[in-house]
């Protein structure tokens, strides 16, 4: 058992008896000591630790781990800590600065790649009888079956997903097309899943009957038929920043959201909903769930087996810029972030109300949704019209629209509170005022804007009538109606025309872009054109080339079924031979022996082929006559005829044989071969001797005159 395991590469260490209750101690301690930081000590404490060796991971591998499980993050850190007997975080970081090999091995860690042939094998069935039909209903080889499996790992759920396919395509759909493209973020992963090949423990668990038919032995090891291979592409992908695929029918990606905080769970759906197709479904693990998205997916039939329908809502993909930079970390101070982003806008809004504000607003996202109400707003905001939204802008009162807008603008570029006062909007025509103000909410993992309304009141003494409204500052400075509102007037103008300057600004930085773009494109167009003409040049060649290629194809297989018919050919006339045959290679083994051979030394093909032939029987063949001809055959390239020589047999005793011998002529110089010819003559010699035995006995008979033939002679 222990042996079984090490030749398996699944034991960390490998110690005797008496060093594993030591290790195990040792582990012990590194597990509830390990992330502990000694405050004497110059090492980082452990929050800070943690987050600049996910920091090296995103500069050496581009993937960032900040919003995975940190409790998985950490359990992980602590496994590599263990073996390479660091016994706390500080130490364990100083090695993984300066040790690649260790970040590599630490990314593969923290990536999981757990997988196997037919997880859970009642997802399959239900694939197979309930969603499969609908997959394939009208899909052809014009329009194939596009199928995306995202966080494949090795990548065995690829080819069961395309062996369940394969058998039920047999017999239900025979016309169909598959296409499954398959990815994963590890670059060794990808690589292996492209070979297909897996040792006897990753197939174990298949019935004989897939193994049969959809693999082949290789070496040792099992490797995915070329039929099953053909329908699944693999690509190097993180489909977290990754640009998604398009138009899939079906989308995969099962015990890989588990691991993720809930941002990027709704990331991830949220990109597999702009991937998918109308109609389009998608497959998620056992303990995983479409809850960040409800509005994206609804559940299909059983919510069982975790098969979800794509709602018809517009998709939109969160495009995420995460450069990648490969550098030393050595001697880089880290910009770390002190307190980590959260996904919890409601309590940093909380924040910023009680701190300093009061009145009535919304939080919008960077879409300008809103995602929640904060008091009654409805005396600025009312549903519009139509298709339900909660566009802000969409239910923003008549007059509040662009003033919202160019807020809202303003404080996303720069990042910082923007306010609009006396803002004049109507409510039942009627004129009212208002101030609002936009604030960037700080630590939350995506941008949102909390807008605050601020009402203006009426100017007592001005009636209904004539819908004058003025803050109410001006009942104590004494200003007129008219008077607030020409320096309203002037104000609003102001504004007006430094909101026009800002954008004549942004729209002719936005022109130069696009003229330097259409510049781009035009040049781009040209090298198209020209690298479209050298393909054009180069399909023909193709063309010219695949036709040669037929041709010589179809030379080559009629020399093979001419080689077939001469081997079949010489194969009967070999097989029908009485005489034994044998060919040995220049080492006197067997490669091959006939029938008759067989038959006359009572020998079978597992005793005899692969073996040297001075051992075959009982050694009878180990003659030193007989080393010496073999030799001679070998070096000299001598034909050897009627070789004499003799074989004891178990059941008709010592029999008389005669060997020929020779090389096979090759042209090719291939392997050395020679071919043995026997022949039986025991019969023969025995033959001989009786009839000369006779001839001496008639000849004697004669001689002494008692021959009945002879006359007597007279005296």
């Amino acid at each position: 058992m222990p042996r079984s395991a090490i030749d398996a590469d699944v034991v960390d260490f490998i110690l005797s008896p008496e060093d594993i209750a030591l290790r195990l101690s040792k582990l012990t301690d590194t597990f509830l000591n390990g992330l502990k930081s000694d405050s004497q000590d110059q090492h980082p404490s452990k929050d800070e630790a943690f987050r600049e060796l996910l920091q090296i991971l995103l500069f050496r591998k581009g993937t960032d781990f900040t919003y995975y499980k940190q409790t998985t993050v950490g359990r992980r850190i602590l496994r590599r800590m263990a073996l390479n007997k660091k016994e706390n975080i500080g130490d364990y970081l100083d090695y993984f600065r300066e040790n690649v090999a260790e970040q590599d091995l630490l990314y593969q860690d923290l990536l999981i790649p757990v997988s196997g042939f037919f997880r859970d094998p009642a997802v399959y069935i239900a694939l197979s009888e309930s969603l499969f039909p609908k997959l394939l209903k009208d899909k052809d080889q014009m329009n194939p079956l596009r199928i995306w499996i995202a966080g494949c790992s090795t990548g065995e759920e690829p080819y069961s997903m395309a062996i369940c396919l394969h058998e039920y395509m047999e017999s239900k759909a025979p016309d169909c097309k598959i296409q499954i493209f398959a990815t994963d973020v590890s670059e060794i992963s990808i690589t292996r899943a492209r070979t297909g090949i897996y040792s006897k423990r990753d197939i174990d668990g298949l019935d004989e009957t897939r193994l049969e038919k959809y693999f082949v032995k290789s070496n040792g090891n099992f490797q995915i038929a070329k039929t099953i291979r053909d329908m699944c592409v693999f690509a190097v992908h993180n489909f977290l920043k990754d640009p998604p695929f398009a138009k899939m029918d079906f989308v995969s990606c099962r015990n890989v959201l588990i691991y993720m905080e809930p941002f990027l769970q709704k990331r991830a759906l949220t990109t597999f909903h702009y991937a998918l197709n109308e109609n389009g479904y998608l497959l998620l693990g056992n303990s995983e769930t479409v809850a960040p998205v409800a509005e994206l997916f609804t559940a299909f039939v059983d919510n069982k087996f975790k098969i979800y329908l794509r709602k018809q809502v517009q998709g939109r993909y969160l495009y995420v810029s995460s450069g990648r930079n490969e550098r030393s970390s050595k001697n880089n101070v880290f910009a770390i972030r002190k307190e980590p982003g959260r996904d919890d806008f409601q309590r940093s809004a909380d924040e910023v109300l009680l701190t300093a504000y009061t009145p009535p607003g919304v939080v919008v996202n960077e879409q300008m949704d809103i995602v929640q109400f904060r008091g009654s707003t409805g005396t600025w905001l009312e549903a519009s019209p139509g298709k339900p939204s909660l566009n802000v802008l969409r239910m923003a009162r008549e007059g509040l629209g662009f003033e919202l807008r160019n807020a809202l603008h303003k404080a996303r570029t720069n990042n910082r509170t923007e306010v609009k006062e006396h803002i004049p909007f109507k409510v039942l025509n009627r004129p009212h005022w208002v101030t609002v103000e936009v604030v960037p909410l700080p630590n939350t993992v995506e941008p949102y804007y909390l807008i605050l309304f601020r009402e203006v009141l009426v100017l007592p003494g001005h009636t209904a009538e004539n819908q004058t409204q003025v803050p109410e500052l001006a009942v104590a400075v004494g200003i007129t109606a008219e008077g607030l509102y020409i320096q309203q007037l002037e104000k609003e103008l102001a504004l007006l025309r430094e909101d026009m300057r800002s954008i004549t600004e942004d729209q002719e930085a936005v022109n130069e872009e696009l003229q330097s773009t259409n510049e781009e494109l035009l040049s781009g167009s040209e090298e198209l054109q020209s690298l479209n003409e050298e393909l054009e040049t180069s399909k023909e060649e193709i063309q010219s080339t695949n036709e040669e290629l037929m041709t010589l194809n179809q030379e080559l297989f009629d020399r093979n079924e001419q080689l077939n018919i001469s081997r079949l050919y010489a194969e009967s006339i070999v097989s029908t031979i009485r005489e034994p045959l044998i060919v040995l290679d220049r080492d006197y083994k067997v490669r091959t022996a006939n029938r008759a051979y067989y038959q006359k030394f009572n020998a079978t093909e597992e005793t005899t082929e692969g073996k040297q032939l001075f051992t075959l029987g009982n050694g009878q063949w180990d003659t030193p006559d007989l080393h010496v001809m073999l030799d001679e055959i070998r070096e000299k390239n001598l034909r050897v005829k009627d070789f004499p020589m003799r074989y004891n047999f178990d059941d008709t005793g010592e029999r008389a044989l005669l060997l020929n011998a020779c090389q096979i002529y090759r042209t090719d110089n291939a392997e050395l071969m020679i071919l043995l010819a026997l022949e039986d003559v025991t019969d023969m010699k025995k033959r001989e001797e009786d009839m000369l035995l006779f001839s001496r006995s008639w000849k004697k008979r004669w001689t002494s005159g008692r021959h009945p033939c002879r006359k007597p002679t007279m005296p």
